[in-house]
């Protein structure tokens, strides 16, 4: 994966022939650097710029890069919005209080244009692309709330949506604009350059025989530029920095097997299996995993891992920590792995500890079941708020409520651009109504079609495997719409756990600055769900039992998920 725009020029292997990705990622990642596709660029042309005269200020959104501290330099400041400024790799590397990334930003909540609206940021964290588009027996859902059913849609909605500075009515204009800059755009400007320096018309028609191979797109994802519609040009567009973002993953092995972190290392060391066998669940591969280590821990046969056989100084290139998996990330390992032997716990279980249940929604070795559940994040930070026990009474419409007044509770969109979203907000002192819901958002939401069957399955299967819908009923009346709808309150995707150092702070609301913070989370919203007092908690919760020691050691271990990326 390029961390930067790749140059014009490709490397050459040893046999003299040149390497080069696909023109379809490389033409995909300019694409996605490319910063006049937002509302800032857009009024530069309307109030007469020209697309290939940079505009003398930039929106100012981009002068800085927002972290929890002070913020950093912005890599992109004279600009508009891209891509990039919120899914940042290399661009803070040498930054004080920087660093690499997996194309994510630093920001709690990812700061937007300003439009005048009261909207300063996202309403959430900018999730890490990286593995972001790994296959799934469900479905591919993306964004924490399962609203796009594809990367292409995602692609699309976020370049004529509110992080690109496009009010939701303004939809149409995005696209025109985004049309003019492809038409218009005569391959001269510094980020045409670094990709070959032709115009994307050259580049998307791809018929010009000067084309280098590298940049040659394939016929399926040309577009004749000159006879083509604003909306044909906007879906090339859109597949193409769909392609790009999908291909965006964690490096494996010629079999297919992760390899660049210390836990894959010591699997590999141990010659552990790496991988679920065929028909084997996450879950089952996870157990049968374990009981392997026991049986090295049983013969003293363990081999611990101290050096980085990837790099020559044995160390991490991108991270601040020793390459090591031992004794005290087996610790970690073992209580990640472990799973209760019944629920509810005794109380023996609990005070005593060493049941991380992580298992049950980050199965080995993606560490993600790509699945919804509440683990409490959004009570805790309402709660913080406004006090105690409020998000618990926090009125919430039913399905009937909610979609005759669309208006009051549910996100805007172009159908419905004047929606509050009171739910899928950041929430503020003094402002009780304004809270995220997470997946309540997009459930059984007509404006959000193409995810819906994948998440009725879903939603369905847990809320019946959790039998907390009235069991008299039959499975279909059990499972309706206005039934489900109260199951999906502060629901969000489970994300993956690889590579963490590199995208944090962490949760939806980015309100987690450490990995001992967001363990600690556990800690107590488990105790929360034992007593009944999490809203539509997660069951699994109430099956993890750690004490203050259990933290470092599962911290250990997940940072033995860490790797430098390539």
């Amino acid at each position: 994966m390029h961390h930067r725009p790749r140059p014009v020029e490709p490397p050459t292997d040893p046999t003299g022939e040149e390497e080069f990705d696909p023109p379809e990622i490389t033409i995909g990642e300019r694409l996605f650097l490319e910063t006049r596709f937002a509302q800032f660029f857009g009024a530069y042309l309307t109030g007469g710029g020209d697309v290939n005269t940079p505009p003398v200020t930039g929106d100012p959104v981009l002068d800085s890069t927002a972290t929890p501290g002070a913020p950093l330099p912005g890599p992109f400041a004279g600009q508009s919005m891209n891509c990039r400024a919120c899914h940042l790799v290399d661009e803070q590397l040498e930054t004080p209080g920087g660093g690499m990334r997996t194309y994510g930003d630093f920001a709690r909540r990812s700061p937007v244009p300003d439009r005048g609206d009261g909207k300063v940021t996202a309403p959430r964290n900018s999730p890490p692309l990286v593995n972001a588009s790994l296959s799934r027996d469900i479905g591919l859902l993306l964004h924490f709330d399962g609203e796009f059913a594809t990367m292409a849609d995602l692609v699309k909605a976020t370049f004529t949506g509110r992080n690109f500075g496009w009010l939701p009515r303004e939809s149409n204009a995005a696209i025109e604009n985004l049309a003019r800059i492809i038409r218009e755009d005569n391959g001269e400007g510094e980020l045409a350059q670094e990709f070959g320096g032709l115009s994307y018309r050259t580049i998307l028609t791809g018929t010009d025989p000067s084309i280098p191979a590298e940049f040659r797109l394939p016929k399926a994802f040309r577009v004749n530029v000159a006879r083509a519609s604003d909306a044909q040009i906007f879906d090339a567009v859109a597949a193409l920095v769909a392609v790009y973002t999908e291909h965006l993953e964690f490096s494996r092995d010629e079999d297919g097997h992760f390899n660049l972190s210390p836990f894959d290392v010591f699997l590999a060391q141990n010659n552990l299996p790496r991988a679920p066998a065929k028909g084997e669940s996450d879950l089952a591969y996870g157990r049968r995993l374990m009981k392997r280590v026991r049986q090295l821990q049983a013969s003293h046969s363990i081999q611990f891992v101290d050096s980085n056989p990837n790099t020559d100084s044995g160390d991490f290139d991108f991270h601040d920590q020793p390459f090591q998996f031992g004794a005290e990330e087996l610790r970690g390992m073992q209580i990640f792995f472990t799973e209760p032997d019944r629920t509810p716990l005794r109380p023996a279980q609990v005070t005593a500890g060493g049941i991380g249940n992580c298992v049950a929604c980050h199965a080995a070795p993606n560490f993600t079941d790509f699945r919804f559940h509440n683990t409490g994040v959004t009570q805790v930070e309402y709660d913080g708020i406004h006090g105690s026990g409020k998000f618990a009474t926090l009125p919430i419409p039913g399905l009937v409520t909610r979609l005759a007044h669309y208006d009051a509770y549910l996100p805007a969109t172009p159908a419905h651009p004047d929606a509050t979203g009171r739910f899928r907000a950041v929430p503020q002192a003094g402002s009780p109504q304004l809270t995220d819901l997470g997946l309540w958002n997009v459930f059984a939401n007509p404006d959000f079609p193409k995810t819906q069957l994948r998440l009725w399955k879903i939603v369905c299967d847990d809320a019946v495997a959790s039998a907390t819908l009235p069991q008299h009923l039959g499975l279909l009346a059990r499972c309706a719409p206005s039934q489900l709808l109260p199951e999906t309150i502060a629901l969000f995707k489970t994300p993956g756990l690889r590579d963490l150092n590199h995208s944090g702070p962490y949760m939806h609301n980015g309100q987690f600055d450490t990995l001992t913070d967001v363990v600690e989370l556990y800690r107590t919203t488990s105790g929360l769900e034992r007593n009944t007092r999490l809203r539509n908690g997660a069951d699994d919760l109430a099956g993890i039992a750690l004490t203050p020691s259990d933290v470092g050691p599962v911290v250990s271990f997940l940072r033995s998920l860490n790797e430098d990326y390539n």
